[in-house]
């Protein structure tokens, strides 16, 4: 097998039309079938191309996920390349993200439950974790496939143009403005400033949306982002949190 991509304990191997991701033994079993059971879930909406779970093992007595290996270019690759192209791309991006917002799939957990879980478990005051309660129950109760790391990393593009959504281990449903909210985040964490902006725009007028209406549910998804606990992320997240209002 060959390694293509290594990061926090996990691994991924390409083995001929396989991929193999390896996770270290500190990973809990349940979340490790818990992506496969999602990825599963999901291969079954009819408008999205999503590589097709090929089976869970043990491999070298490491639990392992098999997924079909899909050839092509991530959009994130794609836009590095050509930055002339990135409206285009972007302008893909949303279209694609909008088309996975129109599946349904019954089965999937909900969003709003574990972000309350999140906000729970986060290390910020009562009041404000009170505050953002609220603010998430005040949410409209959708059930819109949400992908939970949607990003242009998680997109790739085969020979043929063909799009296959990639990393479906946070997967839920919910509200889709939520799921866009994240994108937002990740490309501010990830210092794509520009981007992110272009991105929230384009967002918003293409599914006619109040750009205020994304940007209240922001300190809530920041809330869940900072329980994965990494240091260089906190000061910016907590920023976003204690937001009271926006204008």
């Amino acid at each position: 097998m060959e390694l293509i991509h290594e990061s926090n304990g996990k691994k991924l191997y390409r083995d001929t039309n396989r991929l193999v991701k390896t996770f270290d033994p500190s990973y809990s079993k349940a979340d490790i079938l818990n992506e496969a059971l999602n990825q599963a879930r999901v291969e079954e909406t009819t408008s999205l191309n999503i590589p097709k779970v090929l089976g869970v093992s043990v491999i070298d007595g490491q639990r392992s996920l098999i997924w079909e290996y899909i050839e092509g270019e991530t959009l994130e690759t794609l836009m590095q390349r050509h930055p002339e192209k990135t409206d285009e791309y972007l302008n893909f991006f949303v279209d694609l993200q909008i088309t996975m917002s129109k599946e349904k799939v019954p089965l999937l957990g909900h969003l709003r439950d574990k972000m309350h879980a999140k906000i729970s478990a986060s290390a910020f005051p009562a009041t404000v974790r009170y505050d953002l309660h609220i603010r998430l129950d005040s949410l409209p109760r959708h059930k819109k496939l949400c992908h939970g790391d949607f990003q242009p990393s998680n997109v790739i593009i085969t020979k043929d143009n063909v799009p296959y959504i990639i990393d479906w281990a946070h997967a839920t449903q919910g509200n889709g403005s939520a799921d866009a909210a994240r994108t937002y985040l990740i490309m501010k964490l990830q210092g794509k400033d520009e981007l992110a902006e272009k991105y929230l725009k384009l967002f918003c007028l293409k599914t006619d949306t109040a750009r205020q209406y994304v940007q209240r549910i922001l300190p809530i998804v920041a809330a869940s982002q900072s329980v994965k606990k990494k240091p260089e992320e906190q000061e910016f997240l907590a920023k976003w949190v204690n937001v009271v209002d926006w204008q």
